[in-house]
């Protein structure tokens, strides 16, 4: 008999109610527990945007819907801060559900930054991402931004698919507050989490890392900027001292070499436009986000609210639909090391 697989429970935080999220949602997780029958789906929003029409009968045991109570109705496309708080209450329920066992993985549909800093919520702190919230949720100083992409065969002449993965080492900061936030320790840790997910959550043996300078070739000898020497490659060899397979620092224009694809596990980006702008580039809209470094899992789309297609059944489910399969796979790979 063939044994399958055990279990898996994911948790969706449907996003912003004015925006796409709920309706991703659903579309996504319908489409995931249609084709993964080793899985069931908490779906956490408002039940009026959730109507018990789009889930299928056959998947009412296995995709169920936790109410989280609006603040205000809602009006696709149009945002209203009174809903902050609401889009946190999501946010909150799924991590400690999480945290306690509940759920092994969570997914989390497009907020609005915006619309929360505007917002009378519990928390008074600014909002700058989901990253930076769910690592004070879990209480973690330092977490990690990744998206992930399977690149098809053929592409970039490549011989066969192959997942490209892009790590951050800031994430949303005005870019002239980057410099001041990059440092030996930062950079460090960086690499360590990077490697340290890659071989427990994604079962990578061995990663090899490659990561990139900050300025323009890399510094050229420091003519051109001095923090590849004096912070990028010092972090480097440390780590490498460590044991981990790393190397760089690369000029930002070169390190995404396609022939480099069949070998390296990992990029690390020195901030969010060097490493997301060529990366969106290739990904096709299919890419997932992955905070590393936290006690659990969370994978995320690649895109915004959407708010001009909200509520218009036009939007694209494919990003999140992606970000539930890996969840999934990031689920099973824990269970497996766990046993």
């Amino acid at each position: 008999m063939i044994q399958q697989p055990a279990l898996v429970n994911l948790v969706i935080s449907s996003g912003e109610p004015a925006g796409v999220g709920p309706e991703v949602s659903v579309a996504a997780a319908v489409a995931f527990l249609q084709e993964q029958p080793a899985s069931m789906i908490t779906l956490l929003g408002d039940p009026s945007l959730i109507p018990a029409t789009k889930i299928p009968q056959e998947l009412s045991n296995r995709l169920k819907v936790e109410s989280i109570s609006l603040a205000a109705p809602v009006i696709a496309g149009q945002l209203d801060p009174a809903n902050a708080q609401y889009v946190l209450n999501m946010l909150d329920a799924a991590v400690e559900g999480c945290l306690v066992g509940r759920f092994n993985a969570m997914v989390t549909a497009p907020i609005q930054k915006s619309v929360i800093n505007d917002g009378d919520t519990a928390s008074k702190d600014l909002f700058t991402g989901h990253t930076e919230y769910l690592a004070k949720l879990c209480q973690q100083e330092h977490v990690v931004m990744m998206l992930c992409a399977t690149l098809p065969a053929g592409f970039l002449g490549l011989q066969k698919s192959r997942d490209l993965r892009v790590a951050l080492v800031t994430t949303h900061l005005p870019l002239r507050e980057v410099p001041g936030a990059l440092g030996f320790q930062n950079i460090l840790e960086t690499i360590q989490i990077v490697d340290q997910d890659l071989r427990t959550k994604f079962g990578i043996a061995k990663p090899v890392i490659r990561v990139a300078g900050l300025n323009p070739h890399a510094g050229e000898s420091g003519y051109l900027g001095r923090e590849e020497i004096n912070i990028i490659a010092p972090a480097i060899e440390a780590a490498k001292d460590l044991g981990i397979q790393v190397s760089g620092p690369y000029p930002g224009d070169t390190m995404f070499d396609a022939n480099a694809l069949d070998s390296v596990d990992a990029f690390i980006a020195m901030y969010h436009d060097q490493g997301l702008a060529p990366f969106k580039f290739v990904s096709f809209g299919g890419g997932v986000n992955v905070t590393l470094g936290l006690p659990i899992i969370r994978t995320s789309v690649d895109h915004g609210t959407a708010l001009d297609l909200a509520g218009k059944g036009l939007a694209d489910s494919g990003s999140m639909l992606e970000a539930l399969r890996l969840a999934y796979q990031l689920a099973v790979n824990v269970k497996k090391l766990e046993t």
